[in-house]
């Protein structure tokens, strides 16, 4: 006979009900809880409240909040909030019981602006080094990338600084007076446009699409098990190459070891970079920016630097028509000379049209250390480079796309602190999620589990005869004795 579902009735009293045994043994929550501990975060925010007032929500609970946002990629923190009660393993997560009040969304940003960014800034790096106690860092092969993230501010918010139009927006007008009020003349946007919506995103543009407001993701990724060991924000118009140094210096503070490898790619091949790399001591494999810009933009269809010969005896360069361009002056900005043929020469040759544009002639730059950054590019070239450098490619896209789980590429909050604090979350939960999938060490797993080998008398007896045997047949020098079982054992 068929059942049938009466009316549910709600239950006046719930007996019996433990949150712990409504959650699977295998729940990733689990592994969560046995492995991160968020209780440091009592002694690190202690300074952020005062002795008296009203009880304030623990902070590890907070923390565990803004975990879930981001773990489960949640689309706003009011949704986080009416979604909990609903979740079970949620709840048991979070310490709550079914009949307990959670806090209001607004604890989030309020715990936020009180903590600062060092607070999540401090539970990366703890991170961090507990995937080095458990051994996946290995951290002397460094391998960087940036990755764009959509600002969450609308193109329609951005103003023309040189515009007369600036002032009868009432936005504009209201930011103005507070970057004055907190002496900050000088944001990181662009120079002409700023949003006033979110001022500390810039208008980049991303190969041939439409520009927006973006900001810019710095990582270092190690190559053992995909840790990332340092992570950045910048407005979107920095230049990758540009945060090239920090980084190294900020993986080295946080790994405590030395870099002998940077791989990266055409972007942070630049002069200063490589130069860096060979005071440091370490090896730049990048590819040149100089060579991937070769033959586009005005250097099309002209003579490569490459057909101009350098003699270092005379400090000159002999062009294909055979001239001598010397040295004309340097530039202190730029860090190089200039060298250029003698006037009216470039007017008259016969290969002009294959050799520049310019009215002036022909000119090449030479880097004072040119002979040092030569030898560098060359080493980037090698075929070892060449590896490393298609590797970058691969492991660093796969773990910008493995963040994607966790919403990087949208901006949630506004504000370049508030942006610094999602990408401290989203970089150390991707390494929790590394984390957890290890196996624990034990005491007992440093040695191998080997089974005892279990052997009659008679096979023990076989194998004596074979040695002596053997021992006989090598005829060496002095007495071979036959040895059996039975003489061993006496």
């Amino acid at each position: 006979m068929m059942g049938r579902q009466e009316s549910p009735q709600e239950m006046i009293f719930s007996y019996h009900v433990n949150l712990s045994d409504r959650v699977r043994k295998d729940h990733p929550l689990r592994k969560v809880v046995k492995f991160i501990n968020f209780d440091f975060l009592y002694d690190e925010v202690k300074d952020s409240y005062g002795n008296n007032g009203n009880v304030s929500v623990p902070p590890p609970v907070i923390l565990k909040m803004m975990f879930l946002l981001f773990y489960y990629d949640v689309r706003s923190e009011r949704e986080l909030v009416e979604t909990i009660p609903e979740r079970l393993d949620w709840l048991w997560f979070l310490g709550y019981g079914l009949d307990d009040e959670i806090p209001n969304h607004s604890v989030l940003s309020k715990a936020r602006a009180r903590w600062g960014v060092d607070t999540f800034r401090t539970f990366f790096e703890r991170i961090v080094l507990q995937c080095i106690e458990a051994g996946l860092v290995e951290g002397s092969k460094l391998f960087i990338d940036a990755s764009l993230i959509d600002a969450d501010a609308s193109n329609n918010s951005v103003v023309n600084r040189h515009s007369l139009k600036k002032y009868l927006n009432k936005s504009y007008l209201r930011l103005e007076e507070s970057l004055e009020d907190a002496d900050v003349k000088k944001t990181p946007v662009n120079s002409r446009y700023i949003s006033t919506t979110d001022p500390d995103a810039s208008v980049s543009r991303y190969s041939s699409g439409k520009p927006k407001l973006r900001y810019k993701t710095h990582r270092c990724v190690d190559q053992k098990s995909e840790i990332i060991t340092a992570t950045k924000i910048t407005p979107g118009s920095v230049d990758d190459g540009k945060m090239f140094s920090e980084m190294v210096e900020e993986h080295e503070d946080i790994v405590k070891t030395d870099i002998v490898v940077a791989v990266g790619d055409s972007k942070y091949g630049t002069t200063e970079n490589y130069l860096y790399c060979h005071d440091r001591k370490i090896k730049g494999h990048m590819a040149s920016l100089e060579k991937t810009q070769k033959g586009s933009g005005r250097r099309e269809g002209i003579f490569p630097k490459e057909a101009f010969r350098y003699d270092p005896a005379s400090d000159t360069y002999t062009c294909p028509a055979g001239h001598k361009l010397r040295k004309h002056h340097y530039h202190k900005e730029r860090n190089h000379y200039e060298y250029r043929a003698d006037k009216g020469v470039c007017a008259q040759c016969p290969l002009r049209d294959a050799c520049t544009r310019a009215k002036d002639g022909r000119s090449l730059k030479r880097h004072p250390r040119q002979d040092e950054l030569d030898y560098l590019r060359m080493e980037a070239s090698t075929l070892k480079a060449k590896r490393d450098i298609r590797k970058r490619q691969d492991l660093s896209e796969r773990s910008f796309a493995w963040s994607t789980r966790y919403g990087y590429k949208r901006a949630r909050w506004r504000r370049l602190w508030r942006m610094e604090i999602q990408d401290f979350l989203i970089a150390a939960i991707q390494n929790i999620s590394i984390l957890i999938k290890q196996k624990p060490l034990r005491n007992n797993d440093a040695k191998p589990n080997r089974r005892p080998i279990k052997a009659s008398a008679g096979r023990i007896n076989s194998l004596c005869c074979r040695i002596s045997s053997f021992l006989r047949n090598c005829k060496l020098p002095g007495r071979c004795v036959d040895v059996s079982y039975s003489e061993m054992l006496a």
